[in-house]
């Protein structure tokens, strides 16, 4: 399935206030909000893009039409890291900050990634698959308490504690 980008129009439209100013679109993702704020700036604006997912940044790398625009840099950071991002660009101020938090399609749909609920593939669920711990790992470390306050306080379910009591006798088990 493709990604299609939820509102996109509404969100460049409202972005976008100065041609010739300074963006940052901090998930780059496959890039459809970059490209938009692209065809509303003018020859002196810039779009400063980031993302940490390997697959999101090899996509990008193969677009002809993003590589060639001298407006767009492409960093693989995390958005945690604009501050940095923004020194090493010559980037005093920006104009505009565009986040679109959350899991992509493409994610959700490479079982691999661990983020599907709609085919089997390893519980892994991090944005760059090459740091930090799966999240098979953290289950198979942490505690029942810490994996039933994630569970109602990200999951909002409410069936928590139940289901992290589950999780760690199976743990137990195996």
């Amino acid at each position: 399935m493709d990604h299609v980008t939820v509102l996109l129009e509404e969100a460049v439209e409202a972005l976008v206030w100065r041609s010739d100013g300074i963006y940052v679109d901090a998930t780059f993702g496959r890039g459809g909000h970059s490209r938009a704020v692209l065809q509303r700036l003018g020859p002196q604006g810039r779009l400063i893009a980031l993302d940490r997912d390997p697959a999101a940044l090899e996509a990008a790398r193969h677009d002809a039409g993003l590589n060639a625009d001298r407006r767009f840099t492409l960093c693989a950071r995390r958005f945690s890291e604009i501050k940095t991002v923004l020194a090493q660009c010559a980037a005093p101020r920006i104009d505009g900050l565009l986040l679109d938090l959350g899991v992509s399609s493409p994610q959700l749909d490479d079982a691999a990634r661990g983020f599907s609920f709609r085919a089997d593939g390893p519980l892994d669920m991090r944005m760059d698959p090459t740091t930090g711990r799966s999240a098979a790992q953290w289950l198979a470390e942490a505690d029942e308490r810490e994996i039933g306050e994630v569970i109602a306080d990200y999951g909002e379910e409410r069936f928590a504690k139940q289901i992290a009591r589950t999780i760690v006798a199976a743990r137990a088990r195996a």
